[in-house]
């Protein structure tokens, strides 16, 4: 199989397109999902806030590696559960608590997203190096439709580390927009091993360089 690459375009050009794709996303074709009853909201709230009691200490260890390629990554100052769910590489559906106590750089992609393609093959290598016991980039693909367009994808340009993850409801996103972390694609998140947010991004990063390496190192 050829080693295909996708076009490589500048930065700047990239942030602003997907910059366009939040602003195409918030024109309609994106409805959100209701979460859950206001009493299950709090009780959620609750356990959250025991899960995420150590994640300040985790947020200030990593502030000082937000920066160079990954500059454009925020530490939150609200480390929570977000509920995400979505299908695993077998199609079974699951939750982050799957992912076994693992930390994890949840990236949100779709085929269409061109700064998405670029990036791929970033977050293929870092998995490559990164990915183990304690750490997976979890790279959720939202193509609605079925698995062929994702597949193919993956297939013609080589993405052999990445499972694929699925939501082809665009309920991940929906949450993530709700929250406030998403307005476009792509967005990544860094979650603890306990799923507890520690930082966020909108736009494609370079995540195959030094600095994203030091990251998730620190996040670990």
């Amino acid at each position: 199989m050829t080693d295909k690459k996708p076009l490589r375009l500048p930065s700047a050009r990239l942030v602003a397109i997907a910059a366009v794709a939040g602003v195409l996303s918030g024109a309609g074709v994106v409805a959100f999902r209701h979460i859950g009853s206001e009493s299950e909201v709090q009780v959620a709230a609750v356990a959250d806030a025991g899960l995420c009691e150590g994640a300040s200490t985790r947020i200030a260890s990593l502030k000082p590696f937000l920066k160079g390629q990954v500059a454009a990554m925020s530490a939150t100052d609200k480390p929570r559960v977000i509920p995400l769910s979505f299908k695993g590489p077998e199609a079974k559906d699951m939750t982050l608590a799957d992912l076994g106590g693992k930390a994890v750089l949840l990236n949100l992609w779709a085929t269409w997203c061109v700064p998405c393609r670029e990036e791929m093959p970033a977050l293929n290598a870092l998995e490559k190096e990164k990915g183990g016991p304690d750490f997976e980039v979890v790279a959720v693909n939202i193509d609605t439709g079925s698995d062929d367009k994702p597949n193919a994808f993956m297939s013609e340009y080589n993405i052999d580390a990445l499972k694929l993850y699925r939501d082809s409801s665009m309920g991940v996103f929906n949450v993530l927009k709700k929250e406030g972390l998403a307005f476009g694609l792509p967005a990544t998140l860094i979650l603890d091993g306990n799923g507890c947010l520690l930082a966020a991004m909108n736009g494609p990063a370079a995540w195959d360089s030094e600095d994203a390496k030091a990251l998730v190192s620190a996040a670990k």
